[in-house]
């Protein structure tokens, strides 16, 4: 009984054994046949990628049905599988500016801009995305690239363009640039109550390198009525924009760069009474470094420099980093006798400001005097070629 018992045991521990041997190989071939369908359906999942031409057209109509979390979701899809879609970038760009989504905008148009440099449309989007990231000499630069290109040929895109490069100019502190970009909305008289316009052009008036966005509130009223002032001017109504002025002038404390102001915007037409308004300006703000040189461009293009030159040296020695100020310094020694001087302000000035034109002019002119022919003839050539250049870019804007 005891070795049959034994027997048993052991058979039924055996049999134990044999049933979890069966079950753990269940397990394996259950596992095994597992892995084989997962890979079977990666291999086939790899065999069958997403067609590009399908997520494309799926994007596309996407776009079409307005249904633009889903168009966006789309073209990104679409472009990872080609990066070289310049449409894919376009659109994508496009509507993520819609979305206010503007550094990611930013990035897909700088993408489109990589496979097509030359499309106004873009720079000009791009452009206005940088503005909204407070990247503002890139986007002054796209804006003027685009605006260069055509891309003001509609009438509203011209305005957006126009008043965008308006701020931006301010912003950079060209603030005469500026006020000469928004004389091109004193065309319409539907502009006059502007109240966003006249702050923006009043920023421009008083040499404050802001966005109307950042001023004080306190000080918008002000900067209204300066604003107001000057478009008056600029549309041609001469006398309301004087009595505004002497309104202007008679307040206390007085508003700083209100006679520059003035003094610039009567420069063209009354030099002698823009260098009284300069004058005015000196007496209530001595450092105003604009004003002196004004008070010394009136007499050069008058072709007087020794009574531009006090002017033109206190200008240097207030600013040695304003390009205007060494313009007029340089032009102003050519003109009393002191070539070597004048050239060495004049090619500070080009450094400073290799684009402007006056600069090479007076070089030009300068090198001649010195005998220095072929740096003459340079300079010629090249005014020639930059005449061209701004010529083009006029007819560009307004065909």
């Amino acid at each position: 009984m005891a070795v049959a018992s034994a027997a048993h045991t052991e058979m039924g521990t055996t049999h134990r054994w044999h049933v979890r041997r069966r079950r753990q190989s269940d397990v394996r071939l259950t596992f095994t046949i597992l892995i084989f369908t997962l890979l079977s359906q990666l291999g086939n999942a790899q065999a069958n990628p997403a067609s590009f031409s399908d997520v494309a057209s799926k994007a596309m109509a996407a776009r079409e049905a307005n249904d633009v979390p889903s168009a966006i979701e789309l073209y990104q899809q679409a472009l990872k599988l080609d990066s070289q879609w310049p449409d894919g970038w376009w659109f994508l760009g496009s509507l993520q500016y819609g979305t206010g989504a503007y550094a990611a905008a930013d990035n897909a148009l700088s993408h489109y801009l990589d496979l097509t440099p030359n499309a106004a449309p873009a720079l000009a989007m791009r452009g206005l995305c940088e503005f909204e990231t407070a990247e503002y000499q890139s986007s002054l630069n796209d804006i003027q690239r685009a605006l260069a290109l055509g891309a003001a040929n509609q009438p509203r895109n011209e305005k957006i363009l126009r008043y965008h490069e308006a701020l931006l100019l301010t912003r950079t502190g060209r603030f005469e640039d500026a006020l000469r970009s928004y004389a091109f909305f004193a065309r319409d008289d539907a502009n006059d109550s502007n109240s966003e316009l006249l702050l923006a052009v009043g920023l421009a008036g008083l040499r404050t390198p802001l966005l109307p966005k950042e001023l004080k509130a306190d000080q918008t009223e002000l900067y209204i009525g300066v604003g107001k002032a000057a478009f008056d001017f600029m549309k041609g109504d001469k006398e309301i924009a004087r009595e505004q002025f002497q309104r202007l002038f008679q307040r206390v404390p007085a508003v700083l760069n209100a006679h520059y102001l003035y003094g610039y915007l009567l420069y063209a037409s009354d030099p002698e009474e823009a260098m009284v308004e300069f004058r005015n300006e000196l007496a209530a703000n001595p450092s105003n470094t604009a004003a002196e040189v004004m008070l010394a461009w009136i007499p050069l293009l008058q072709n007087d420099g020794s009574e531009a030159l006090p002017y033109a040296r206190k200008a240097v020695a207030e600013d040695p980093a304003l390009p205007s100020a060494q313009l007029v310094l340089g032009r102003a020694l050519s003109e009393t006798g002191d070539t070597k001087g004048g050239l060495e302000h004049l090619e500070k000035t080009v450094q400073l400001q290799p684009d402007n034109l006056e600069v090479h002019l007076a070089l030009a002119k300068a090198y001649s005097k010195s005998g220095r022919k072929e740096d003459a003839r340079r300079e010629r050539l090249l005014c020639l070629e930059m005449t061209k250049t701004k010529n083009d870019t006029a007819s560009a804007t307004h065909p």
